[in-house]
């Protein structure tokens, strides 16, 4: 399998993650319309894709560790256990997101969500496979933190009007977050030890996990979804437009290309869970520039909380930065 054998490249990689889980949700921006349960039936889809697609490449490729194959084959129940438990932790972290998204709008439920995430999955990643200066890798996760108020505060301004349904966007971020940050731990102990699954392998796996969950899932937010809307009927599925459940397919393929990039950065003994994980989390930033400057879902917002966006972003900058420079301080 391919595995990079300098900080540079492995770098490169955690920023190309870091762009991937920043931009998925643009692909369910482009199917207005589409209950965003529906879409997730195509996403899960891209996820499964994705995985097949870097493993049979990527993952076939190179003179490092065991092929795709080879390595999915030794695994044992234990680690496969650990990879399907991370995947389903995540698709309920992320059905919450995408919710979020909905009612809140892309700069907001990443910020608040991925951010906390971004805390929750460093802290533990660093605990269970410690690597990189922890004083400068949890000074930049203290800065996320920062950010991550800021832009609760931006959000609080702009939905002034809207009290109710700025509060549940609020709630839902922040679940959604603590879940996203656990399943990372499942990933990197998935990677570690006898018989563990490599970055390719476990990247199906995960999937898999994800694909088994999003069925009761998925199904019980069709029926009662959380913004209080209508319930989703499953025959609206088939009736939904190609470019829609292509839209959705991509946007699974980019987030699982995201995660791919992550977890065979993290193998590197230089970088670590916590740091690949933390950097990859950086997508809050991305994402929130996608809504404020491409979408422009605080243009009607008022000038205050315009300039906490502003503090917002400089301080996300400054904490990736400071967790990007840990591995080598």
């Amino acid at each position: 399998m391919f595995q990079p054998q300098t900080y540079l490249m492995d770098l490169l990689l955690m920023l190309l993650s870091m762009l991937c889980w920043g931009s998925w949700a643009n692909t369910m921006k482009a199917c207005p319309g589409y209950r965003f349960q529906l879409f997730y039936w195509d996403y899960v889809l891209g996820l499964l894709a994705g995985a097949l697609l870097w493993g049979l490449t990527l993952g076939s490729l190179g003179s490092s560790g065991e092929p795709f194959f080879a390595n999915l084959l030794q695994a044992d129940s234990t680690h496969l256990l650990l990879a399907i438990a991370g995947g389903a932790i995540f698709n309920v972290a992320n059905l919450l997101l995408v919710a979020a998204i909905d009612i809140a709008g892309l700069a907001v439920a990443f910020p608040i969500g991925i951010g906390l995430a971004l805390v929750v999955g460093a802290v533990s990643s660093y605990i269970l496979a410690p690597g990189g200066n922890p004083r400068v890798l949890f000074a930049g996760i203290a800065l996320v933190c920062a950010a991550i108020v800021l832009d609760a505060l931006a959000y609080r301004m702009r939905e002034a009007g809207r009290k109710a349904l700025s509060i549940r966007g609020v709630v839902i971020s922040l679940i959604a977050g603590l879940l996203m940050g656990s399943f990372y731990p499942f990933v990197s102990k998935a990677m570690t030890g006898e018989h563990a699954l490599g970055p390719y392998a476990i990247a199906l796996i995960f999937a898999i996990g994800v694909a088994l969950c999003a069925v009761p899932v998925n199904l019980l937010l069709m029926r009662k979804p959380l913004d209080s809307s209508a319930p989703v009927a499953m025959a609206d599925y088939g009736r939904a437009r190609g470019s829609w459940h292509l839209w959705g397919v991509v946007g699974g393929v980019i987030w699982c290309s995201g995660a791919v990039f992550n977890f065979v950065a993290s193998k590197a003994n230089m970088v670590g869970p916590a740091v690949s994980y933390s950097i990859g989390q950086g997508a809050t930033m991305i994402s929130a520039a996608w809504g404020v400057f491409v979408w422009r879902e605080f243009a009607q917002a008022p000038p205050r909380a315009k300039t906490l966006l502003a503090f917002m972003f400089l301080l996300f900058l400054c904490g990736l930065t400071a967790v990007a420079l840990a591995p080598v301080l």
